[in-house]
Protein backbone atom coordinates (compact mmCIF):
# COMPACT_ATOMS: atom_id res chain seq x y z
CA UNK A 1 0.00 0.00 0.00
CA UNK A 2 1.36 3.22 -0.67
CA UNK A 3 2.55 5.24 2.22
CA UNK A 4 3.02 8.74 2.73
CA UNK A 5 6.27 9.76 0.28
CA UNK A 6 4.14 7.91 -2.67
CA UNK A 7 1.19 9.77 -2.43
CA UNK A 8 3.32 12.95 -1.86
CA UNK A 9 4.58 12.31 -5.36
CA UNK A 10 0.99 12.15 -6.60
CA UNK A 11 0.25 14.77 -4.58
CA UNK A 12 2.81 16.95 -6.89
CA UNK A 13 2.04 15.55 -10.01
CA UNK A 14 -1.95 16.48 -9.35
CA UNK A 15 -0.69 20.09 -8.22
CA UNK A 16 1.27 20.49 -11.65
CA UNK A 17 -1.33 19.02 -13.80
CA UNK A 18 -4.88 19.33 -12.47
CA UNK A 19 -5.22 22.52 -9.87
CA UNK A 20 -6.64 25.75 -11.14
CA UNK A 21 -9.06 23.52 -14.13
CA UNK A 22 -12.18 23.60 -14.55
CA UNK A 23 -13.96 20.43 -14.57
CA UNK A 24 -16.54 19.73 -17.30
CA UNK A 25 -17.16 16.24 -16.78
CA UNK A 26 -17.10 13.35 -14.27
CA UNK A 27 -18.03 9.69 -15.20
CA UNK A 28 -17.89 6.58 -12.85
CA UNK A 29 -17.39 3.46 -14.55
CA UNK A 30 -17.28 1.32 -11.29
CA UNK A 31 -19.95 2.07 -8.67
CA UNK A 32 -17.05 0.53 -6.18
CA UNK A 33 -14.80 3.14 -6.50
CA UNK A 34 -17.00 5.87 -5.17
CA UNK A 35 -18.77 3.61 -2.27
CA UNK A 36 -17.99 6.20 0.22
CA UNK A 37 -19.89 9.07 -2.12
CA UNK A 38 -23.25 7.41 -0.25
CA UNK A 39 -25.02 9.85 -2.61
CA UNK A 40 -23.84 7.54 -5.62
CA UNK A 41 -22.53 8.21 -8.96
CA UNK A 42 -25.45 10.95 -10.46
CA UNK A 43 -24.46 13.04 -7.65
CA UNK A 44 -20.90 12.70 -7.55
CA UNK A 45 -20.82 13.97 -11.63
CA UNK A 46 -23.14 16.54 -11.01
CA UNK A 47 -21.42 17.99 -7.93
CA UNK A 48 -18.07 17.71 -10.03
CA UNK A 49 -19.67 19.64 -13.05
CA UNK A 50 -18.15 23.46 -13.47
CA UNK A 51 -15.82 23.52 -10.44
CA UNK A 52 -12.34 24.63 -10.21
CA UNK A 53 -10.11 22.41 -8.63
CA UNK A 54 -7.62 24.27 -5.91
CA UNK A 55 -4.05 22.86 -5.18
CA UNK A 56 -3.99 19.85 -4.32
CA UNK A 57 -3.45 18.64 -0.57
CA UNK A 58 -2.14 15.55 1.72
CA UNK A 59 -2.41 14.36 5.12
CA UNK A 60 -0.52 11.00 5.59
CA UNK A 61 -1.90 8.68 3.16
CA UNK A 62 -4.86 10.53 2.36
CA UNK A 63 -4.96 13.25 -0.69
CA UNK A 64 -7.63 15.68 -1.92
CA UNK A 65 -8.43 18.65 -4.22
CA UNK A 66 -9.72 21.37 -2.90
CA UNK A 67 -12.96 22.27 -4.75
CA UNK A 68 -13.87 26.22 -5.27
CA UNK A 69 -16.32 26.73 -2.11
CA UNK A 70 -16.03 23.95 0.72
CA UNK A 71 -15.75 20.81 -0.64
CA UNK A 72 -12.62 18.68 -1.81
CA UNK A 73 -12.20 15.45 -3.84
CA UNK A 74 -11.11 13.13 -1.64
CA UNK A 75 -9.01 10.01 -2.70
CA UNK A 76 -7.63 6.54 -1.03
CA UNK A 77 -5.45 4.83 -3.28
CA UNK A 78 -5.76 1.51 -1.23
CA UNK A 79 -3.46 -1.15 -2.34
CA UNK A 80 -3.34 -0.84 -5.81
CA UNK A 81 -5.24 2.46 -6.41
CA UNK A 82 -3.27 5.12 -9.42
CA UNK A 83 -4.47 8.71 -10.05
CA UNK A 84 -2.79 8.96 -13.42
CA UNK A 85 -3.04 12.35 -15.74
CA UNK A 86 -3.85 11.18 -19.25
CA UNK A 87 -4.78 12.77 -22.98
CA UNK A 88 -8.36 12.59 -23.35
CA UNK A 89 -8.17 10.06 -26.63
CA UNK A 90 -5.62 7.38 -24.58
CA UNK A 91 -7.01 4.17 -24.63
CA UNK A 92 -9.23 3.68 -21.55
CA UNK A 93 -7.25 1.33 -18.70
CA UNK A 94 -8.44 -2.02 -17.92
CA UNK A 95 -9.35 -1.42 -14.57
CA UNK A 96 -10.42 2.54 -14.71
CA UNK A 97 -13.01 3.63 -12.36
CA UNK A 98 -13.55 7.18 -12.63
CA UNK A 99 -12.03 9.92 -15.25
CA UNK A 100 -12.59 13.51 -15.08
CA UNK A 101 -12.29 15.80 -17.96
CA UNK A 102 -11.58 19.36 -18.01
CA UNK A 103 -13.50 22.49 -19.95
CA UNK A 104 -9.69 23.11 -21.37
CA UNK A 105 -9.83 20.07 -23.58
CA UNK A 106 -6.77 18.86 -21.81
CA UNK A 107 -5.28 16.22 -20.32
CA UNK A 108 -8.36 14.06 -17.87
CA UNK A 109 -7.83 12.40 -14.65
CA UNK A 110 -8.24 9.13 -14.42
CA UNK A 111 -8.41 6.71 -11.22
CA UNK A 112 -7.36 3.34 -12.23
CA UNK A 113 -7.65 0.29 -9.37
CA UNK A 114 -7.04 -3.15 -9.95
CA UNK A 115 -8.05 -4.46 -6.63
CA UNK A 116 -10.71 -1.75 -6.06
CA UNK A 117 -9.49 -1.32 -2.27
CA UNK A 118 -9.13 2.57 -2.46
CA UNK A 119 -11.69 4.62 -3.16
CA UNK A 120 -12.81 8.68 -4.67
CA UNK A 121 -15.34 10.83 -3.16
CA UNK A 122 -16.85 14.57 -2.69
CA UNK A 123 -16.74 15.53 0.38
CA UNK A 124 -17.31 18.48 2.78
CA UNK A 125 -14.02 20.20 4.37
CA UNK A 126 -13.64 20.74 8.30
CA UNK A 127 -11.51 22.04 10.15
CA UNK A 128 -8.87 19.88 12.57
CA UNK A 129 -5.33 19.55 13.41
CA UNK A 130 -4.94 22.96 12.87
CA UNK A 131 -6.06 23.39 9.07
CA UNK A 132 -9.14 22.22 6.76
CA UNK A 133 -9.17 18.62 5.99
CA UNK A 134 -12.18 16.58 4.48
CA UNK A 135 -14.82 15.88 6.91
CA UNK A 136 -14.45 11.99 6.80
CA UNK A 137 -10.25 12.12 7.80
CA UNK A 138 -10.99 14.77 10.92
CA UNK A 139 -10.27 11.54 13.21
CA UNK A 140 -6.88 11.42 11.39
CA UNK A 141 -3.61 12.55 13.46
CA UNK A 142 -1.21 14.91 11.38
CA UNK A 143 1.44 13.29 9.67
CA UNK A 144 5.73 14.61 10.76
CA UNK A 145 5.99 17.07 8.05
CA UNK A 146 2.76 19.21 8.95
CA UNK A 147 3.44 22.54 10.04
CA UNK A 148 1.35 21.96 13.04
CA UNK A 149 2.03 18.91 13.82
CA UNK A 150 2.87 18.60 17.78
CA UNK A 151 5.60 16.67 18.62
CA UNK A 152 5.34 17.33 22.38
CA UNK A 153 1.94 16.08 22.28
CA UNK A 154 2.72 12.76 20.28
CA UNK A 155 5.40 11.74 22.43
CA UNK A 156 2.88 12.04 25.70
CA UNK A 157 0.51 10.43 23.80
CA UNK A 158 2.40 7.67 22.49
CA UNK A 159 4.09 6.50 26.31
CA UNK A 160 0.51 6.50 27.44
CA UNK A 161 -0.30 4.23 24.51
CA UNK A 162 1.22 1.32 26.71
CA UNK A 163 1.73 -0.98 23.32
CA UNK A 164 4.20 -1.91 20.84
CA UNK A 165 6.53 0.97 19.50
CA UNK A 166 5.25 -0.19 15.98
CA UNK A 167 1.63 -0.57 15.84
CA UNK A 168 1.82 2.67 17.79
CA UNK A 169 3.52 4.03 14.85
CA UNK A 170 1.14 2.41 12.24
CA UNK A 171 -2.08 4.11 14.39
CA UNK A 172 -3.25 6.60 12.27
CA UNK A 173 -4.64 8.33 14.71
CA UNK A 174 -1.97 8.73 16.50
CA UNK A 175 0.67 9.53 13.31
CA UNK A 176 -0.72 9.75 9.89
CA UNK A 177 1.22 8.56 7.18
CA UNK A 178 3.66 6.01 8.36
CA UNK A 179 3.09 2.55 6.77
CA UNK A 180 4.94 -1.09 7.07
CA UNK A 181 7.84 0.05 5.19
CA UNK A 182 8.84 3.36 6.46
CA UNK A 183 8.40 1.95 10.15
CA UNK A 184 10.88 -1.07 9.85
CA UNK A 185 12.96 1.82 7.91
CA UNK A 186 13.04 4.08 10.68
CA UNK A 187 13.11 1.66 13.76
CA UNK A 188 16.45 0.52 12.16
CA UNK A 189 17.67 3.98 11.83
CA UNK A 190 16.57 4.87 15.45
CA UNK A 191 17.97 1.13 16.47
CA UNK A 192 14.85 0.27 18.08
CA UNK A 193 13.14 -3.38 17.50
CA UNK A 194 9.60 -3.24 16.56
CA UNK A 195 8.26 -4.98 20.38
CA UNK A 196 9.85 -2.35 22.45
CA UNK A 197 7.14 -0.84 24.66
CA UNK A 198 6.58 2.70 24.06
CA UNK A 199 6.34 3.37 27.75
CA UNK A 200 9.88 2.52 28.06
CA UNK A 201 10.85 4.91 25.23
CA UNK A 202 12.69 8.43 26.84
CA UNK A 203 11.82 11.55 24.96
CA UNK A 204 15.24 12.00 23.57
CA UNK A 205 14.68 8.58 22.13
CA UNK A 206 11.02 9.48 20.59
CA UNK A 207 12.28 12.74 19.04
CA UNK A 208 15.06 10.40 17.40
CA UNK A 209 13.00 7.86 16.29
CA UNK A 210 10.42 10.84 14.72
CA UNK A 211 13.94 12.23 12.95
CA UNK A 212 14.84 8.69 11.58
CA UNK A 213 11.03 8.77 9.81
CA UNK A 214 11.35 11.90 8.72
CA UNK A 215 14.78 11.06 6.86
CA UNK A 216 13.72 8.52 5.75
CA UNK A 217 10.27 9.45 3.58
CA UNK A 218 12.22 12.54 2.46
CA UNK A 219 14.88 10.23 0.92
CA UNK A 220 12.15 7.73 -0.28
CA UNK A 221 10.30 11.22 -1.66
CA UNK A 222 13.13 12.24 -3.45
CA UNK A 223 13.47 9.17 -5.58
CA UNK A 224 10.12 8.71 -6.82
CA UNK A 225 9.11 6.33 -3.91
CA UNK A 226 8.98 2.67 -3.39
CA UNK A 227 7.68 0.69 -6.47
CA UNK A 228 7.74 -3.13 -5.95
CA UNK A 229 5.44 -3.92 -8.36
CA UNK A 230 3.80 -1.45 -11.64
CA UNK A 231 1.13 -1.05 -8.97
CA UNK A 232 2.58 1.89 -7.42
CA UNK A 233 3.21 4.76 -10.52
CA UNK A 234 2.98 8.49 -9.83
CA UNK A 235 0.39 10.38 -12.05
CA UNK A 236 2.49 10.07 -15.46
CA UNK A 237 2.73 6.24 -14.87
CA UNK A 238 6.41 6.40 -14.02
CA UNK A 239 7.63 4.32 -11.01
CA UNK A 240 9.66 5.22 -8.13
CA UNK A 241 13.33 3.48 -7.05
CA UNK A 242 13.64 3.79 -3.13
CA UNK A 243 13.39 0.03 -2.65
CA UNK A 244 17.02 -0.20 -4.01
CA UNK A 245 17.65 2.23 -0.81
CA UNK A 246 16.10 0.12 1.52
CA UNK A 247 17.96 -1.03 4.14
CA UNK A 248 15.89 -3.88 5.87
CA UNK A 249 12.54 -4.32 4.59
CA UNK A 250 12.35 -7.11 2.11
CA UNK A 251 16.17 -8.18 2.61
CA UNK A 252 15.71 -10.95 4.78
CA UNK A 253 18.85 -13.10 5.18
CA UNK A 254 20.76 -9.83 3.53
CA UNK A 255 23.73 -8.15 5.36
CA UNK A 256 23.19 -5.24 8.05
CA UNK A 257 24.98 -1.72 5.92
CA UNK A 258 25.48 -1.23 9.31
CA UNK A 259 27.24 -4.76 11.28
CA UNK A 260 26.75 -6.88 8.49
CA UNK A 261 24.37 -9.13 10.22
CA UNK A 262 21.69 -11.16 8.12
CA UNK A 263 18.65 -9.29 8.44
CA UNK A 264 15.24 -10.91 9.94
CA UNK A 265 12.06 -11.60 9.17
CA UNK A 266 9.25 -12.10 11.68
CA UNK A 267 5.60 -12.42 11.54
CA UNK A 268 3.71 -8.98 12.79
CA UNK A 269 -0.02 -8.37 12.31
CA UNK A 270 -0.83 -10.70 9.25
CA UNK A 271 2.01 -8.79 7.54
CA UNK A 272 5.97 -8.94 7.80
CA UNK A 273 8.84 -7.24 10.21
CA UNK A 274 12.52 -6.61 9.26
CA UNK A 275 14.94 -6.26 11.44
CA UNK A 276 18.99 -6.38 12.29
CA UNK A 277 18.90 -8.81 15.33
CA UNK A 278 22.26 -7.05 16.32
CA UNK A 279 21.46 -3.18 15.68
CA UNK A 280 17.84 -4.23 17.35
CA UNK A 281 17.45 -6.69 19.69
CA UNK A 282 14.54 -7.46 20.62
CA UNK A 283 13.48 -6.94 24.29
CA UNK A 284 13.72 -8.21 26.87
CA UNK A 285 10.20 -10.06 28.32
CA UNK A 286 9.81 -8.59 32.06
CA UNK A 287 10.46 -11.53 34.41
CA UNK A 288 6.60 -12.53 35.98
Amino acid sequence: MPELPEVEVVRRGLERWVSGRVIAHAEVLHPRAIRRHVLGAEEFSSRLKGRTVGAAERRGKYLWLPLDGSDAILAHLGMSGQLLVVEPGSPLEKHLRVRIGFTDGGAELRFVDQRTFGHVLVTALAHAGGRSVPEPITHIAADPFEEHFDEELFSRRLRARQTEIKRALLDQSLISGVGNIYADEALWRARLHGARPTGALTRTKITELLAAAREVMAAALSEGGTSFDSLYVNVNGESGYFDRSLAVYGRRDEPCSRCGTPIVRESFMNRSSYSCPRCQPRPRKAAS
